[in-house]
């Protein structure tokens, strides 16, 4: 398999759109929107890439398939936000040429109902036309737990689940069927022998992965070339500049197998989106849930970051978006917007580069673990 990079081993491509007449600008500022160039490397990563209009595309992990630099994440679907903003969001996710859409079989209220993928369905059969153009991934593992085989990664409920989604998509295939936590109690050769069925049947294309350690991809992937199956092409993790735990083990792993990261939480569940801002705008007071919680103990260095985003004159959450976007191992962020302003805010990210400076400044308020395993901590 190839080495390097686990998004994009073809030469690269673009597609120019009319609009798009200043091919040749330049600029040395320190962060920089790319809507003067038809064809500019993706940040950090592009060996493959196709440009249309203003969003990228690269291919998602060592696969054929080309997808959008930001995924939509719809977790809030079906119980933050109401179906019809949901339409309205995936409407306009694919105006802006947002093509990879994400969802779970658990995502919705109430849980495990599959809430979430009914309004995505609701939303595919109200116009025939838009299902060819997402590129659609979903997961499986978790369920009621009503009964025995309703949940993780045996045969029977991989094949009764991928059906039940394929039921309230109203879609004949998942594009990309994720695995949403490891299995340790199922063999691979038992996970790889349904995931094969399920492709030879038409039902799925891909596989892919989420929240697995690195020995666990190594693991699915040495099942799969024994099996013969193409095995995983993505790793969902978390992943961003408050949680880079992963460039120890997971981030090596899988651009040593061609499997492309798609970071879940960029956001760090808002710590990384001006919450002290926003503090400052309600009186002193930063609310409460998970990123009030992580505030308690990093509120210098989240200080720190805000005021060198204010320094770049960029809100904090685009340039947390816009970091992961440099990484080498990243496909696609997942931005889970509640409403249409915070999904605009997400595609502004898309357009941000940040200069070397900018990246050494950012390592210096959120260190990493120092590279990765072995060196990180030994030589």
């Amino acid at each position: 398999m190839p080495q390097g990079s686990g998004q994009s081993y073809r030469p690269s491509v673009a597609l120019k759109n009319a609009n798009r007449s200043a091919a040749s600008c330049t600029s040395t500022s320190s962060v920089t929107n790319r809507a003067g160039s038809s064809l500019l490397p993706l940040l950090a990563l592009a060996e493959a890439s196709v440009t249309v209009g203003f969003m990228d595309y690269t291919h998602l992990g060592r696969s054929g398939a080309s997808v959008s630099r930001i995924c939509l994440g719809t977790m809030n679907f079906g119980s933050y936000t109401e179906p019809g903003d949901a339409h309205a969001i995936m409407d306009y996710a694919l105006d802006k040429g947002v093509n990879f859409f994400d969802t779970a079989n658990t995502y919705g209220r109430p849980r495990a109902s599959g809430v979430t993928e009914s309004v995505i369905g609701d939303w595919f059969a109200a116009d025939g036309g838009r299902r060819d153009k997402v590129v659609l991934a979903t997961k499986l593992y978790g369920g009621k737990g009503e009964w025995p085989n309703d949940r993780f990664l045996s045969a029977v409920n991989i094949r009764q689940a991928c059906d039940a989604s394929l039921r309230r998509l109203k879609t004949d295939r998942i594009d990309l069927y994720q695995m949403h936590h490891i299995d340790r109690d199922t063999p691979w050769d038992e996970i790889w022998e349904a995931m094969s069925i399920l492709r030879q049947q038409g039902k799925v294309i891909y596989s892919g992965s989420s929240n697995f350690a690195g020995w666990h991809l190594a693991q699915a992937q040495e099942a799969a070339r024994r099996h013969g199956s193409f095995g995983l092409v993505s790793e969902q993790s978390l992943y961003n500049l408050a949680a880079r735990t992963v460039e120890l083990e997971v981030l090596p792993a899988a651009q040593a197998y061609g499997i492309g990261v798609i970071p879940w939480s960029p956001l760090h569940g808002g710590l990384l989106g001006g919450i002290l801002a926003k503090e400052q705008d309600t009186g002193g007071r930063s609310g409460a849930g998970r990123a009030a919680e992580m505030l308690e103990g990093r509120r210098d260095q989240v200080s720190e970051y805000e005021a060198f985003c204010s320094s770049l004159g960029q809100p904090p959450a685009e340039v947390a978006l816009a970091w992961l976007l440099h990484q080498p191992a990243v496909t696609a962020p997942i931005v889970g917007p509640r409403t249409m302003a915070q999904f605009d805010s997400a595609l502004r990210a898309a357009e941000l580069k940040l200069d070397e400076k900018s990246l050494s400044r950012l390592d210096e308020i959120f260190p990493g673990p120092g590279g990765a395993a072995p060196e990180a901590y030994a030589w």
